[in-house]
């Protein structure tokens, strides 16, 4: 029995980018704001209904959010789901450190104060 060989990639960081997807960062800003809406729901403890109640939605679509279903969300709307939660939203724009052509977007998350 021969055993078939699998190849290896590094990971760019962004798996939506690494399968060559459009809008890939785009797609990546939204994974992240909606696993630390997730992060925030366990936190508190919240059913999906009540998570729905907080940001507008109903219990369904809290479910197909968390499932990854985020592709009919704009960056704007998940953002506005985080403020619902008592998060406060900042952007921040930097020169892009290297010679590449395209920036990249990022979230960073702070940990609640105690």
């Amino acid at each position: 029995m021969s055993r078939a060989k699998t190849k290896v990639h590094q990971s760019s960081g962004n798996v939506f980018a690494d399968l060559k997807l459009p809008d890939a960062n785009a797609h990546m800003l939204k994974a992240q704001i909606v696993a630390e809406l997730y992060r925030l729901t366990q936190a508190r403890k919240l059913t999906q209904a009540r998570a729905g109640e907080v940001m507008g939605i109903t219990q369904p679509e809290v479910s197909r959010l968390f499932k990854g279903h985020f592709r009919e969300y704009s960056i704007d709307r998940l953002i506005t789901f985080l403020t619902a939660f008592n998060q406060d939203v900042v952007i921040s724009v930097e020169p892009r450190a290297s010679s590449s052509l395209k920036g990249t977007g990022h979230v960073s998350f702070k940990p609640a104060q105690a």
